[in-house]
């Protein structure tokens, strides 16, 4: 008769322990991205990029945390959306409606023109259609926020959506670099033109506050307006992805019901109508409590670009990732010479 036993499975954690340390273990990563975001060369590239890498190179090095899975999980996807919520209170309604209606024309073309384009240069690259898509999206409305709210409308995986925001990351910064160097040759009317520039060009709002400060307080101005004017656009757009999505799963067997509603969305409109006509008109708000949720905000979306970094894998990255580069790197160059003659 044989005695030998088998020996024990490693004993699992508890629900509630992988649910806390998922979520422990993806803002101990966007931590270590702050730091890494402060050291010199690395504090263009900014606190959100540098998570990434770290925890991308991790899943290279030591796998994904599946015991955790359920923390990191929550982060990838709730702690997105609560991001892009709070993002709407940087956007002021009034202030596009009242004063950006002409800057909201160029930046309608501007969308049109990046998603258009980055799609068929993809095509053009045979390069992967749907990192491409995310990129012509965040290249084209305001980089990371906006591939976060699109992702899920068009049904991107964690890997794609991780891969899509790394790049935006990079490539903005060099980009809004390299407009801080181009300013003082060129030959701008005024400083209000390079801030128009910059606004209607650049990836994301930190991209344009980073070019548009060196212009001074009215060429950053009217920057971040028209930035804000490709912000404002995000839900429109979104709510277009969303009847696309559905024309093309009509009589499929996804079928329209496998279409989820972007709830968030509702947040992000709540938090920008509350934050034009209620929070300041009405009730008084410090300087202190918006910086505050603004640097919420932005760690809430490291933590969950984090979650999304641990689903890369770099033997995927070196064969999807290139072309959608090249084509989104081309239309960004296009993008930023056309803006140079209309604005």
């Amino acid at each position: 008769m044989n005695t030998q036993t088998a020996s024990p499975s490693p004993k699992q954690p508890s629900a509630a322990t992988a649910w806390f340390g998922g979520v422990a273990f993806t803002f101990f990563i966007a931590l270590l991205g702050f730091l890494l975001a402060m050291l010199p060369g690395f504090s263009q590239i900014g606190q959100m990029a540098c998570a990434i890498i770290i925890a991308v190179i991790y899943r290279q090095f030591f796998g994904y945390p599946e015991a955790i899975r359920p923390g990191i999980a929550f982060s990838s996807k709730r702690l997105l959306r609560t991001a892009i919520i709070l993002y709407g209170l940087k956007l002021n309604i009034d202030v596009v409606l009242k004063d950006g209606l002409g800057l909201l024309v160029r930046d309608v073309g501007v969308i049109i023109f990046a998603i258009f384009m980055t799609l068929w240069l993809a095509k053009l690259f045979k390069a992967d259609k749907n990192i491409s898509l995310l990129l012509g999206v965040g290249t084209g409305v305001c980089g990371a926020a906006a591939i976060a709210a699109v992702a899920p409308i068009v049904k991107s995986k964690d890997e794609d959506t991780a891969i899509g925001v790394g790049i935006i990351a990079l490539m903005g910064t060099v980009f809004a670099i390299g407009y801080t160097i181009l300013r003082p040759i060129l030959p701008f009317d005024s400083m209000i033109q390079y801030g128009m520039w910059s606004g209607i060009s650049l990836h994301e709002v930190a991209h344009v506050a980073l070019a548009g400060a060196p212009a001074g307080e009215d060429g950053l101005a009217i920057a971040l307006l028209a930035k804000l004017g490709r912000v404002f656009l995000l839900v429109p757009l979104c709510f277009i992805f969303i009847a696309i999505m559905k024309r093309k799963n009509k009589g499929s067997e996804e079928g329209d019901a496998k279409i989820e509603f972007p709830w968030f969305l509702v947040g992000f409109i709540l938090l920008s109508v509350l934050g034009t006509y209620v929070f300041g008109p009405v009730i008084p708000v410090s300087d202190g409590v918006y910086d505050a949720l603004g640097v919420l905000t932005s760690w809430l979306l490291t933590a969950a670009m984090v979650g999304l970094g641990l689903n890369v894998s770099l033997r995927d990255l070196r064969k999807r990732a290139l072309r959608p580069l090249a084509a989104m790197a081309v239309t960004s160059v296009l993008l930023s010479v056309i803006a140079y003659f209309v604005v």
